[in-house]
C-alpha cells in the first residue's frame, strides 16, 4: 500500500476492514506508525482469536530456519 502512495486514512481503512481488535484512535496511531517506519514482511500477523491457531500453526510447522524467529516449541 505504501508503494502505491497510500496515506494514513487508507491504511486505517485497511486495518479496520481486517477487524483488528482495537479502537479507532489506536488504529489511526498504528496507520501513522506504519507510514513512519515501513514494517518488513514477516510471518506473524495480528489476528483475531478464531484465526490464531492458523496463523501461529504456520510457525510451529516451519521447517526452514528464519533469521529473527525463535521456535520456542523446539525449546521445550
Amino acid at each position: 500500500m505504501i508503494e502505491n502512495k497510500a496515506n494514513a486514512e487508507d491504511i486505517f481503512a485497511y486495518l479496520n476492514d481486517r477487524n483488528i481488535p482495537a479502537d479507532e484512535i489506536t488504529l489511526m496511531q498504528m496507520a501513522e506508525n506504519i507510514l513512519k517506519k515501513t514494517p518488513i514482511v514477516g510471518y506473524l500477523t495480528i489476528s483475531n482469536a478464531l484465526q490464531w491457531r492458523l496463523q501461529y500453526g504456520r510457525i510451529v510447522t516451519l521447517k526452514d530456519k528464519i533469521s529473527g524467529i525463535t521456535k520456542i516449541i523446539d525449546k521445550c
